[in-house]
């Protein structure tokens, strides 16, 4: 069981650990490479295996790419706002970087970014073609509260900011995958563990017409349940980030997403204890939470 001192994502403090912080990016921007000048197949065309040989249960991932993942890294927040610098996050944005490169995506990591940046950013994108991408990915670092999320000058509402993807407003990703991963807290309540013992329907219509959910195809994965804090180690980055790097890195191209989100529940669950001077704060514990709408099996491979 891993055990340090950590910080609470809502910047109250805690005992701090001195050291440096991993700059990744100059400028505010990290990205994964210049994609302008890649040959634009037409659009929606997978690249290799034909629709109809995907599993009907799976979504299709065989596109020219597996899609953008943009990360917002809010560190440094405005004194007005109370919140403390996120001393570690920097870890976490290194780390979520490199794995979710790994995994296929188009990464730009962005530092500090204001409430209007944030939904800036997320209308920009949503506004994008999608049609050569199977999946969208958003990471949001940040102080929080339940339902919001801190940009650098307050809170703004984390549905504000994923509503640019809903299936009526991008079209290019309707009936595909809109992941959000968001390392932050969600309340003020600690928690103290507890000792454990070790039908289809028939449809003959060749062509039919269908409406899809405006929500539909969204998944959410919280650091922490609704009402908890969200805790976070300055040398090592956050309890949530450390294992979901450490699943995908392993599991990403072989599991389907919510059997990895389980693996990454039960790492944050067994594996990680709060350390701190403060009786208070001393030897709590974390789960994550997911919240999926998606309709379909997600393999992070093309079949």
């Amino acid at each position: 069981m891993l055990s340090f001192y950590y910080y609470r994502e809502e910047g109250n403090s805690l005992p701090i650990v001195a050291g440096r912080s991993l700059v990744l990016m100059h400028r505010g921007v990290l990205s994964d490479g210049d994609t302008s000048k890649k040959k634009k197949n037409d659009a929606g065309k997978s690249t290799k295996t034909a629709q109809g040989q995907v599993p009907i249960c799976q979504y299709n991932m065989n596109f020219e790419k597996v899609g953008k993942c943009i990360i917002i890294n809010n560190k440094n927040f405005d004194k007005k706002t109370g919140m403390g610098v996120r001393n570690g996050t920097d870890k976490d944005a290194e780390a979520l970087f490199k794995c979710f490169r790994n995994l296929g995506f188009d990464v730009v990591v962005h530092n500090d970014c204001s409430c209007a940046k944030m939904q800036d950013l997320l209308k920009q994108a949503s506004e994008e073609d999608h049609r050569n991408s199977a999946c969208f990915a958003c990471i949001l670092l940040s102080h929080g509260e339940e339902n919001l999320i801190y940009g650098t000058d307050g809170v703004t509402a984390i549905k504000d900011l994923t509503a640019h993807f809903r299936g009526d407003k991008c079209r290019s990703l309707l009936e595909k995958p809109k992941l959000f991963f968001i390392q932050a807290c969600r309340g003020t309540e600690l928690d103290d563990g507890v000792q454990a013992d070790s039908g289809p329907i028939n449809d003959t219509d060749a062509s039919p017409r269908y409406k899809i959910p405006v929500e539909a195809d969204f998944l959410f994965a919280y650091s922490t349940v609704p009402g908890y804090y969200s805790w976070r180690s300055p040398g090592s980055g956050s309890w949530f980030v450390q294992a979901l790097c450490s699943i995908l890195n392993e599991h990403g191209k072989s599991l389907e997403i919510l059997h990895i989100l389980t693996r990454v529940n039960n790492r944050v669950a067994r594996h990680f204890e709060s350390q701190s001077d403060d009786p208070h704060f001393h030897e709590k514990k974390q789960i994550p939470c997911v919240v999926s709408m998606l309709t379909k099996e997600l393999y992070f491979k093309k079949q």
